[in-house]
């Protein structure tokens, strides 16, 4: 192990820089695991928070990995990146999803109350019953896994009862039994990324400082403004990556 550090200012910086240029070297190669705490404590002088601040620097950068439990590990070659089809097709009267992710076990039907940003999303009452369908889905060319839920309030399967037979009906029917029923759709998403909880890790594979890509697909009636389903995906920013055609409109008019 190297010299120990001259006390500055940013200590945590300078150790980073240290630990990426040695990883940078082959010092520390693809996968092998960092020293422990305590080891780089002993062998740079530096106290327990500027080491756990320089691996959460690491971290940022993408130079390392951690895992609860296991320690952190310098990031093996670029992972291969899943892109994740974001676009909607019409059909003649039906719809479909550009995605290229399938169903990895069988879909899960619940019955359910939706309440707090869920409710708020779909403009519904706190608590409004609801269909709720998740589906754990793989990319078959990189193993990347994603989260996908659908809520369906039940006052919309009122409208189109082949909802209720089968809510767990890919997304696309789902849009063409809306269709059906009368509805004009279009749909808004909204991307945002958060940590992962302990069991998002889990089921999504992720590791521990890998953020977590959250998105929200709303189906809409194009007359009415008023949200009809809403979709929940889930996925690592670490490996995959979510793609939109994007086709001009004309733009909404203002309000009076």
């Amino acid at each position: 192990m190297p010299e120990k550090l001259q006390r500055q200012t940013a200590m945590y910086q300078q150790l980073a820089d240290r630990l990426a240029e040695e990883i940078a070297n082959g010092e520390y190669a693809p996968g092998s695991k960092l020293p422990s705490e305590t080891e780089l404590i002993e062998g740079y002088g530096v106290s327990r928070p500027t080491v756990r601040a320089a691996v959460a620097e690491l971290r940022k950068m993408g130079v390392v990995v951690s895992w609860h439990g296991k320690g952190s590990f310098v990031r093996q070659q670029a992972t291969p990146t899943a892109a994740l089809e974001r676009t909607i097709y019409r059909s003649g009267k039906g719809y479909i999803n550009g995605e290229t992710f399938s169903d990895a076990e069988a879909p899960t039907v619940s019955r359910s109350n939706i309440t707090g940003q869920t409710a708020a999303l779909l403009q519904r009452e706190d608590p409004t019953a609801a269909f709720i369908v998740d589906r754990l889905l793989r990319d078959e060319g990189t193993s990347a896994r994603a989260a996908h839920r659908l809520i369906i309030p039940f006052d919309v399967v009122e409208q189109a009862p082949e909802l209720e037979d089968a809510p767990d009906a890919a997304p696309a029917k789902i849009y063409g039994h809306l269709a059906a029923a009368g509805h004009t759709l279009e749909w808004t998403e909204t991307v945002t990324a958060r940590s992962p909880l302990p069991d998002e890790r889990t089921t999504l594979h992720m590791s521990e400082s890998t953020s977590l890509l959250l998105t929200y697909r709303t189906t809409l009636n194009a007359e009415t403004g008023h949200p009809l389903v809403l979709e929940e995906l889930r996925a690592s920013a670490d490996n995959t990556a979510l793609t939109f055609r994007i086709t001009a409109t004309k733009p909404p008019k203002a309000p009076k």
